[in-house]
Parts: structure tokens; sequence; C-alpha cells
């Protein structure tokens, strides 16, 4: 009877865990493709948090690209700045922009020749132990 009662506990416990994937969603994604010359540039998505405590964006990674870390804009005597940010944190049933001027994905030295068009795939990492991994479209750095 014990193992009865085991086998549906660890059957239940199963079932519940993919559950927490659906938690984290990303819409709006894309990873700018380099200036020439550049080294570096930026990822830009939305995530959806619809659990019922909040939750930390704490890295990404690419293996399209040597490093990635999480940034965000400021203005500070009237001068605006980026800087490196520990993590992003997105609240209990709401969502967090990364978007040029605000909160971003700044992504360092391409592995390989990038074409608007293409896809890298992106790793993020949660406070919460999740981890999604994501197909980003490259695109285009907007005209000024």
């Amino acid at each position: 009877m014990r193992f009865i009662a085991l086998l549906i506990s660890a059957t239940v416990s199963l079932t519940a865990l993919p559950a927490l994937a659906t938690e984290l969603t990303v819409t709006d994604g894309q990873v700018r493709v380099p200036m020439p010359g550049r080294t570096v540039t930026a990822g830009y998505f939305t995530i959806h948090n619809h659990a019922a405590t909040a939750v930390s964006l704490v890295s990404a990674q690419s293996n399209a690209f040597e490093r990635a870390e999480l940034h965000q804009h400021t203005h500070k005597d009237g001068v605006m700045r980026m800087e490196q940010v520990d993590q992003i944190d997105i609240a209990a049933n709401s969502s967090a922009t990364l978007q040029p001027g605000g909160l971003h994905l700044m992504l360092f030295n391409p592995q390989q020749p990038l074409m608007a068009g293409e896809s890298v795939t992106l790793d993020l990492s949660f406070s919460n132990g999740e981890v999604l991994s994501l197909s980003m479209p490259l695109t285009e750095m907007p005209r000024r």
C-alpha cells in the first residue's frame, strides 16, 4: 500500500512540473545585427510572468556570442548612461520589456558572421531555476 501511495505522490509531483514551464513566456524578441566593424549589439524582448510570485532574470547566454550581459540606460545629470545590472525583476502576473533606451540585453563578440533574417539561440536563466531557451530573429539596426 505504501508503494502505491508513493507512486501516486511521485506521479502528482511529476505532472506538476510542466505547469512551471508556462509561468514565464517571452514575446517580441529580436537581436540586432552588429553595425559594420562593431562587436557589440543588443537584444530586446518582453518577459511575461504568469505566476503569483515575482521572479528575476538573472543571466543570459548565447552560443552565437562570447558574452551576454543585462543592462539598463539611466539618465543622470542630463547624461544618458548604460550600466550592467545584476538582475531584471518581473513582478507577479506582470511583464518586463527590454527595449532601446531602457532595460536590454548586451551581446559581445559574435562567434561567426551574423545576417539579418537568420536566428540565434538565447538561454535566459531566472531566479526560480527556470531556463528558457529561445530562438530570436536577427534584425538590422534601424537607420537614424
